[in-house]
């Protein structure tokens, strides 16, 4: 049976939270920005207001002033934008349970079995209403058979706009369009496009499934089968939890070039995804580091270990030798690190081999005590380790995946 899925894009959402916060903002030029006295100093987001005059996501705020020198420019307030998002997403539950969450601003909406009852657009209009007369918030929706081309139809008309967009118009509305256009392509996969001939969605929609596989892997695959609007992911309203990574970067306030300045700040980010996979009784297998120099030029290294991480001390060591691997002396902008492919600690079994067989050799007499006191008090009496609540370090920022916590149908 054909399915029915919205997405719903919150439009310029920091800067819309803002104004309705703020009345008197409303048709003025706002960013939302970090510290402007820092390298953090660039512009998150932007009125529409603003975006008429030339501003930009990214931007400098020293050149966005330039360029708009009436611009308010507010600092983000995370804790705000947060009570708005799961007000949204109260709103959108209200309609279905079949909702899942992608960013602190868009969701999934899967309302095939409320589309029996009532019309679609209909539907999507009562939702942009509700959401903009009880918040104040704009918000664009796309309507389509599949989250690909749902994503796609609520990029097409913002703001406030309700786009449906149906398997049978891709070859119209799609296919012209440049690569880069397409939801899922960057500027870097879209270069090894161009490399193949590959310029447009009709290109990709057409390509040569084995060369697309041999030079972007299972990705090719996937792009061709969206190019050509085949998208057969389910809503998921539990995808939000499923981790797969825990990392942390940071903007640094100057460039840096001095080893004990790169050690303290790789100390600095371990620590913080220590914490966080603490915090979620996780380990992970594989460690990326991340180096932004100061002409922009990005790279990352990564390593896979044989024996999961989790410890502050084992992310900062193999971030370190992965870092040494990589710089080649140029001043440092940002640095990042991401622990990678990660299981919970309850399913981790540490394998045996030469460099950590000692370590259980030492541990065989507590076995011994352990399977002594089962035999006399029964199976279960002794357990390594227990669940405990533990204070959470997840990102306060713009989202984590805790953040639906008290959305969770118990």
């Amino acid at each position: 049976m054909a399915r029915v899925i919205f997405h719903v894009d919150m439009n310029s959402f920091y800067a819309s939270v803002e104004q309705a916060y703020h009345p008197e903002l409303k048709g003025k030029p706002i960013a939302i920005a970090g510290n402007p006295k820092e390298r953090r100093g660039i512009i998150v987001t932007s009125s529409y207001e603003a975006r008429a005059k030339g501003i930009y996501t990214t931007m400098n705020v020293a050149e966005a002033l330039k360029t708009c020198p009436e611009l308010i420019i507010l600092p983000p307030d995370f804790p705000k934008y947060r009570e708005a998002s799961k007000a949204i997403f109260t709103i959108l539950k209200s309609y279905t349970n079949l909702v899942e969450p992608v960013s602190i601003d868009e969701g999934y909406m899967d309302v095939t079995e409320v589309s029996k009852e009532r019309h679609p657009l209909e539907l999507a209009k009562e939702i942009q209403l509700r959401i903009f007369n009880e918040l104040d918030l704009p918000c664009s929706i796309g309507i389509a058979p599949n989250k690909f081309l749902a994503k796609t139809a609520s990029d097409m008309k913002k703001p406030m706009g309700i786009t449906v967009l149906r398997k049978r118009e891709v070859r119209e509305k799609l296919w012209p369009l440049p690569v880069l256009k397409m939801h899922g392509i960057g500027e870097s996969t879209a270069k090894k496009l161009h490399t193949l001939n590959i310029y447009t969605i009709g290109d990709l929609a057409k390509a040569d499934e084995r060369l697309l596989k041999q030079k972007l892997g299972k990705n090719g695959v996937r792009l061709i089968r969206r190019a050509n609007g085949i998208d057969t992911r389910e809503v998921d309203p539990n995808a939000i939890y499923d981790t797969k990574s825990v990392g942390n970067s940071t903007t640094l306030p100057y460039d840096i070039i001095e080893m004990k300045d790169i050690e303290t700040t790789f100390l600095k980010l371990s620590e913080k995804v220590a914490e966080r996979l603490e915090a979620k009784n996780l380990c992970g297998s594989t460690i990326t580091i991340q180096i932004r120099d100061c002409h922009w030029k990005n790279q990352s290294k990564s390593k896979t270990v044989q024996n999961p991480i989790y410890l502050e001390k084992d992310i900062f060591r193999e971030a370190m030798e992965l870092f040494s691997k990589a710089w080649d002396g140029t001043p440092i902008r940002l640095l990042g690190v991401t622990v990678s492919n990660v299981i919970d600690k309850k399913h981790f079994a540490e394998q045996l081999s030469i460099f950590n067989f000692e370590q259980f050799a030492k541990e065989e007499p507590i076995y011994e005590i352990i399977h002594s006191m089962e035999k006399k008090f029964g199976k279960g009496i002794v357990q390594k380790g227990i669940d405990v609540k533990k204070k959470s370090y997840a990102s306060k920022t713009s989202f984590s995946k805790d953040f639906f916590d008290d959305l969770i149908d118990k």
